[in-house]
């Protein structure tokens, strides 16, 4: 209750200082309120490296982009351009980071946060990665309960409110603020935040116990009407979904692909909104969706990891403080590395790179070349290989047969040419395993029978969130015909060459995260005799202990048939 008590009485003030403020007198007809957003930047202070670390455009080319302190100069020199100017977030901000951020709880990426002058974020699935006790302590500041404050000897926490109107206790209660009020040209602007409805599918069960997630265009509408009733009428949206693209689009297509979840959002959600900001699929669009009364209105996602600024120049009536639609302007801006980091948040990265560095530089392996996440025609990824491979091997005291694992899991990719130094050696320090694993979800190892197993593989289509290819071992092979029914796209399951009989049984290990029915994997629950084995991360690091020099193994476990 003393956290409601907090969120009430900041929504009250922010209300009080609403209603207390009249329009402007001025003579000019319109102000004009510039706001820049960035979604996705899971920690990532330093440039991120390999296919992470660029942007395609629309002919195929790429730029390298992303890195804190050029986030910041771009930033900077957006604000400069319009006086009025507000920068915010859609979500992600921390969680599945790098080590120089992780290491440290995120402390220092709130911080870099913090010196950006973020006014508002919603919350996206990974801000729950800790749970919500540790969310909490992301907004208002202290130490972790565990491990104390070990970036610096105290933490403030964010300046800016976590916002997620469709977050409720089970009591049914708010358990964040659903929106807030930012003053910018002289006018009152209303930001309203949601989250993914389907965010329990992403994240393990424990981390949001005692919370529910509702309906985002119920939730939007809500607080649209609200905010609307108490004369806030320019309004725009942080929403942490988005759509997936086609191949080949820049900055600012808009190629979505039909009736994504954003999209269908959009569709729906209050003509009182004005723009609407995505995040959660890390890809980029600039597009112009109508909204159910016909008006045009701008959606907009950059990416993830700081590699794009979502730029918004809006036109304010300022006597009905009201955007005139038809003057809006959108943009997405690369985060090129062409410019001048900004040497306040460059000394903020070069203090985590240093506290971390003892860690974070060790040699834990080598590889013969580039292990990537990014999947062959069939969705199998040599990376993925290695990772089942090595949790296979790390489970094999619980008698495991095969090793499955979330493509969602695996969060960079190992470059053969991203050694401290930027020398082509091979070399994988404990920080890059840790940016491919970052979760420490537990393997564990569970008995399913072949008929489960089947209907697990089935199970890689038609889910909300799209197909995904889970990654196996090499004991076990299969083939899928993309244009089959989804519930009969599977065959010739073989373990170990054996085709696979349905009433056989087989141990087979997964992160904890699936083993709860993540990513809507929810045959693994069926799965009994549950064993306990190691980290995700500690089993990487063995196997490459284990194995100098691992090569790619060939993209065989998969076959496609038409």
């Amino acid at each position: 209750m003393r956290l409601f008590t907090r969120l009430a009485v900041t929504a009250a003030a922010a209300l009080a200082t609403v209603a207390v403020t009249s329009a402007p007198a001025s003579a000019a007809q319109t102000t004009d309120v510039r706001i820049i957003t960035f979604n996705d930047l899971h920690g990532n202070l330093e440039p991120p490296a390999g296919s992470s670390g660029r942007v395609t455009q629309s002919d195929g080319s790429t730029v390298d982009a992303g890195g804190a302190a050029y986030l910041a100069t771009h930033v900077k020199q957006l604000q400069s351009q319009v006086r009025n100017s507000m920068v915010l977030s859609a979500g992600d901000n921390i969680g599945a980071s790098p080590v120089v951020s992780a290491l440290f709880h995120d402390e220092p990426t709130i911080d870099f946060l913090n010196m950006l002058g973020v006014k508002a974020s919603v919350v996206g699935n990974h801000e729950f990665d800790e749970g919500y006790q540790e969310l909490l302590r992301m907004q208002f500041g202290g130490c972790n309960k565990t491990d104390g404050c070990q970036f610096r000897s105290s933490f403030d926490g964010a300046k800016f409110p976590f916002l997620g109107s469709n977050v409720y206790f089970t009591n049914g209660l708010p358990a964040l603020l659903p929106f807030t009020v930012q003053f910018s040209g002289g006018v009152p602007i209303g930001v309203i935040g949601a989250t993914l409805k389907d965010l329990p599918t992403v994240v393990t069960p424990e981390a949001i116990k005692g919370l529910k997630f509702g309906d985002e265009v119920q939730a939007i509408n809500r607080t649209a009407n609200l905010l609307d009733a108490l004369g806030i009428k320019a309004q725009v949206v942080l929403l942490h979904q988005g759509d997936s693209t086609e191949v080949n689009s820049g900055p600012n297509d808009c190629k979505l692909q039909a009736d994504g979840p954003a999209a269908t959002i959009a569709k729906n959600v209050s003509p009182k909104v004005d723009a609407i900001f995505t995040g959660h699929s890390h890809q980029q669009y600039n597009c112009v969706i109508n909204d159910p009364a016909g008006q045009p209105r701008a959606v907009m996602q950059g990416a993830s990891f700081g590699r794009l600024l979502s730029v918004l120049d809006l036109k304010i009536d300022l006597r009905t403080r009201d955007v005139v639609r038809s003057q809006t302007k959108a943009h997405n801006e690369i985060v090129t590395r062409d410019v001048t980091p900004d040497p306040a948040v460059a000394k903020l990265v070069d203090e985590a790179k240093t506290k971390s560095a003892p860690i974070a530089n060790k040699q834990v392996g080598t590889i013969t070349a580039d292990l990537k996440a990014a999947g062959a025609a069939s969705g199998e990824s040599t990376l993925g290989d290695v990772l089942a491979d090595a949790q296979l091997e790390g489970t094999k005291a619980n008698n495991a047969q095969i090793a499955i694992t979330n493509p969602g899991g695996i969060r960079g990719d190992l470059n053969y040419a991203s050694s401290p130094n930027g020398e082509g050696d091979g070399v994988v320090t404990y920080g890059e395993a840790f940016t491919v694993q970052p979760f420490a979800n537990i393997m564990q190892t569970i008995t399913l029978t072949g008929a489960n197993l089947k209907n697990v593989l089935e199970q890689q289509w038609g889910q909300s969130g799209g197909t995904k290819i889970l990654q196996i071992s090499s004991t076990l092979h299969y083939t899928y015909s993309a244009s089959a029914p989804v519930g009969s796209r599977i065959s010739n399951i073989t373990v170990n060459g054996t085709p696979v009989d349905p009433a056989a049984t087989f141990r087979v290990s997964v992160n904890n995260f699936l083993a709860a029915g993540g990513d809507g994997f929810t045959e693994f629950t069926k799965g009994t005799d549950l064993a306990g084995g190691p980290v995700d991360l500690d089993a990487l690091i063995a196997y490459l202990g284990a194995h100098p020099g691992v090569a790619p193994p060939p993209a065989d476990r998969i076959t496609v048939t038409p």
